[in-house]
């Protein structure tokens, strides 16, 4: 198996019927062998049953994972990785902000072995924002990537370290994500300062992306709690 898809989501039932037919649509028509993951992160709005009533290519395994309770998207994530049996793996956001398609490229780029990890980047030039985020999220979101270079000091050509799609090498991601203890929204950092630090490169793509206003995650929901969780991390891998 050649892709696994993993779309974790939480109380998503309005959108989660797309991202599916968005996955099967794409893996359908660039002939890719795959799996489609859902993990059902302990939802409440019947999103695991919107999930499977959706009609797939019979060649595409469709697994529904649900969670008995919210454990967040870092646990959701790394449980659809521990179930992936894909060469390669793609985590991506519920709400089709990216369309599949940009995939290919970053799949590309792993293969010629330019990377082990290939990240989707709103921040590059040569990406199309369709529908930018409101002001409050592009402020807080320009706050934590300063808190990324300069005090994470994570590398500054890692410019999208949230982004919401991310390209594995299958054998890599099941290595980091065994490891990674990040249950919330930060287990992005984790994943990524654990590969620098195993010396695995990291490059990104440019992307088409379209912000979804009713997005479930927010940076400045619990501003205490996730300096936290950024210092727990700083420590457990400076």
């Amino acid at each position: 198996m050649e892709l696994s898809i993993i779309i974790p989501a939480y109380n998503e039932a309005n959108k989660i019927g797309k991202d599916v037919a968005a996955a099967n649509d794409f893996l359908t028509e660039q002939r890719i062998t795959g799996e489609i993951i859902i993990v059902d992160d302990g939802s409440e709005d019947g999103t695991a049953a919107a999930a499977g009533a959706v009609q797939t290519d019979k060649k595409i395994r469709v697994n529904i994972l649900s969670l008995n309770r919210h454990r967040g998207k870092g646990f959701a994530v790394r449980s659809g990785v521990m179930q992936a049996e894909g060469k390669f793996i793609l985590f991506a956001d519920s709400g089709l902000c990216i369309p599949y398609q940009f995939a290919i490229t970053g799949l590309d780029m792993i293969k010629r072995g330019e990377c082990h990890i290939a990240h989707g980047s709103r921040k590059l030039p040569e990406s199309t924002i369709r529908n930018p985020q409101t002001f409050s999220r592009r402020v807080s979101a320009g706050f934590f990537r300063w808190l990324m270079v300069h005090w994470i000091k994570i590398t500054a050509d890692l410019t999208d370290t949230q982004c919401g799609f991310k390209i594995y090498r299958g054998d890599i991601a099941g290595e980091l994500y065994k490891k990674c203890e990040s249950d919330g929204f930060l287990f992005d950092v984790e994943i990524i300062l654990r590969a620098l630090r195993s010396g695995y490169r990291i490059k990104e793509f440019p992307i088409q992306w379209t912000a979804d206003r009713d997005s479930r995650l927010s940076l400045t929901k619990s501003p205490w709690g996730m300096m936290k969780e950024l210092m727990r991390i700083k420590r457990k891998l400076k």
